[in-house]
């Protein structure tokens, strides 16, 4: 069995611990901020493309002379079609709880795996996204500035976190759960089954990286 080292490359809190709890060592990456894309792109292509994108940015920031897996992730929020990525400010972050009070959003995460060999063969990136349907409740307005004012919706696509406060709004959910906090694991779990890693196996991974 060939080992590789596994890197995450995204610095978000939540992505690390749901991967974290896969049991597989990984090093944290920070691959940018390069978020650009066409304005006319569809939620699934631009989580497609974002994801893939700091997935092989990643693999340009480590040893090449060592075989390495590293993971990409986007996730963004859309309704009727409009992207909601993470609010500018708080009036951004009330506008867009306001927008989707009482209606039904989809969540969409990119998944990205780039697979480098240490061989000089340039990488192979598995791309995949998952779309999770959320339903809010019609929320007050003085529910949705009491949210606001505790700040947890500004670094979070859509403006609100299920994991955290914005679990209130939640009537039903149709998908996978940790698709909306980030990283749908269940799926990391099948690609690299599929790409031929026995990820639950301590020999499949080198030692030295660190869990986060």
């Amino acid at each position: 069995m060939i080992r590789h080292k596994f890197y995450l490359a995204s610095t978000s809190p939540r992505r690390q611990e749901l991967l974290a709890g896969m049991g597989i060592p990984f090093s944290v990456l920070s691959p940018g901020d390069d978020e650009s894309v066409e304005s006319n792109v569809s939620p699934q292509e631009m989580v497609r493309l974002l994801s893939k994108r700091k997935a092989l940015a990643g693999v340009q920031m480590i040893d090449g002379d060592i075989p390495s897996v590293v993971l990409g992730a986007d996730t963004v929020v859309a309704i009727d079609d409009h992207i909601l990525g993470k609010p500018i400010d708080a009036d951004d972050a009330r506008r867009m709880l306001k927008l989707l009070s009482g209606r039904t959003h989809s969540v969409f995460t990119g998944v990205a795996l780039a697979v480098a060999a240490s061989n000089g063969a340039p990488s192979t990136c598995f791309i995949t996204v998952m779309e999770t349907k959320v339903t809010f409740r019609v929320m007050l307005p003085a529910l949705i500035e009491t949210y606001v004012a505790t700040r947890e919706p500004l670094d979070k696509a859509g403006g609100y976190g299920i994991q955290g406060g914005g679990s209130v709004f939640v009537i039903e959910l149709l998908g996978d759960y940790f698709n909306v906090v980030g990283l749908p694991v269940s799926k990391v779990a099948a690609m690299l089954e599929q790409c031929g890693f026995d990820w639950w196996n301590p020999d499949c991974w080198l030692e030295g990286a660190s869990s986060g």
